[in-house]
């Protein structure tokens, strides 16, 4: 008459036919109040009424149902009620919690107007995986639902083994497991958990990804390469992988292929690349760590560069081994090897050491490093003049001796001449002027009386209009 909900009227009643123990007539009650939800697949599980209900049940001792032709039944619920055996106690009886009435009493609930969500968290509760598993499989969830009502729950109760196992006997291939699968790997490596990613992985014999954890733990956190020498284990377990999956692409391609669809695929000529950093990595760590330990070692930056950064970390790993040797001939011929194998850009490399070397006041080693340069060869034609312009280009307090040898150290009188104007010093630029060809001498020449003349020097513009 008042045109109020009977919504919670009926629940009420339901839920007092629950506490009495009648089952069906709190069946009947529920069915006039409760709704199935839209989306069985939304993360949540059902409404507030639904989980009152099953609240209710789980925390109840075992009943029996009870009809009006069996009086033995009240006997043994009451034997029940005695012995306190409650829901989540019977179910360590050897799996014979489906036989409770009330267990199945919840399900019934859970399936009219729960979510999957719900259902599953439900059996996970009760030990009941394999249940979960299948119920997942078969209304075909999406992920999240797996991640939240079985992942999380299985990990941190410790039964993260358990439920691989359970995966395995469903489905030995884990097909059908691959979208929950490689979920669960994105999901663990936004929280950062790379240790359970990583034994994930290799359950899921998914080796491409298992060598690229072992990379993150092999370069994360590390400070020096003391560090990196202590953690040379992690490249030995990425070449592992590689040569795991080398051998698994190669087995598979002689019989039909293998519908490998969630593992991560690489060409072979992309593993055995990648397979050859490694080697690359543990000769530079070696070296590196070696240098590090004597107190050979300059640098004190917070960056640590490895080979498995982009190219302009490996071009820094490549000026790093050659700085940090006892000279610059110890290192050269690992960064040669580095630079030859990722291509990158020599000169460039070069002349950031040599600039290095300036820096440090170390300009004998400069014509060390022209000379490996030199004798590399591979080097072009005007390679070490550039080297030492570069160099000229950002330092212009040189003591004069050691810029004189370096000067003379370069193969074109044009990049001398070059060198000398760059540093001011035209007399030098004027006599090396004078030795070219007779022609272009004179361009040389009036090149530099004009240098002369604006830098106020009349000396060198005296002897250079005499000679003109």
């Amino acid at each position: 008459k008042s045109g109020l909900d009977p919504g919670g009227a009926w629940h009420a009643w339901g839920m007092a036919c629950l506490k009495a123990g009648n089952l069906t007539s709190a069946r009947e009650k529920f069915n006039r109040c409760l709704k199935p939800p839209v989306d069985l697949n939304q993360l949540n599980h059902g409404s507030r009424l639904v989980q009152d209900v099953i609240q209710y049940l789980e925390s109840t001792v075992k009943p029996v149902l009870i009809t009006d032709d069996d009086y033995f039944a009240t006997l043994r619920e009451l034997e029940a009620t005695l012995r306190t055996r409650s829901l989540s106690l019977e179910m360590m009886c050897e799996g014979r919690i489906q036989h409770n009435s009330y267990y199945q009493e919840c399900l019934f609930y859970l399936h009219s107007y729960g979510t999957n969500l719900a259902i599953i968290s439900f059996y996970m509760r009760h030990d009941c995986m394999r249940e979960a598993l299948l119920h997942l499989l078969n209304k075909e969830s999406p992920s999240e639902v797996f991640i939240e009502g079985i992942f999380i729950p299985s990990y941190e109760s410790g039964r993260l083994h358990m439920l691989e196992n359970l995966l395995e006997t469903i489905d030995p291939g884990l097909e059908s497991w691959g979208v929950y699968l490689i979920a669960a790997c994105k999901y663990l490596q936004r929280k950062n958990y790379y240790h359970i990613l990583y034994e994930l992985q290799q359950f899921m014999k998914d080796h491409v990804r298992a060598a690229m954890t072992c990379i993150r733990f092999f370069t994360h956190g590390a400070k020096s390469y003391t560090e990196l020498g202590g953690k040379q284990t992690w490249l030995l377990k990425i070449k592992d992988h590689l040569k795991v999956y080398l051998q698994e692409v190669s087995r598979s391609s002689g019989r039909k292929k293998m519908a490998f669809t969630f593992r991560k695929k690489m060409s072979a000529t992309d593993v055995s690349r990648h397979i050859n950093t490694v080697d690359l990595q543990m000769e530079v760590t070696k070296f590196l760590h070696q240098c590090e330990s004597s107190g050979a070692s300059q640098t004190t930056d917070s960056y640590l560069p490895t080979l498995f950064g982009n190219n302009n970390m490996k071009m820094d790993v490549a000026c790093k081994v050659i700085l940090e040797g006892k000279n610059i001939e110890e290192g050269f011929g690992i960064a040669f090897r580095v630079l030859q194998d990722f291509q990158l850009e020599a000169t460039e490399v070069y002349s950031k050491v040599a600039k290095q070397l300036v820096k440090q006041q170390k300009y004998s080693e400069i014509q060390q490093l022209l000379k490996c340069v030199n004798e590399s060869g591979v080097a072009a034609k005007n390679d070490g003049d550039n080297i030492i312009l570069n160099c000229l280009n950002e330092f212009k307090n040189i003591p004069a001796e050691d810029l004189d040898n370096l000067i003379q150290d370069m193969d074109s009188d044009e990049n001398k001449i070059q060198a000398y104007v760059l540093c001011n010093k035209l007399r030098s630029a004027y006599l090396v002027s004078v030795r070219q060809e007779k022609a272009r001498a004179v361009q040389l020449v009036q090149h530099v009386r004009q240098l002369a003349e604006s830098s106020g020097d009349d000396v060198v513009k005296a002897i250079c209009a005499q000679w003109l």
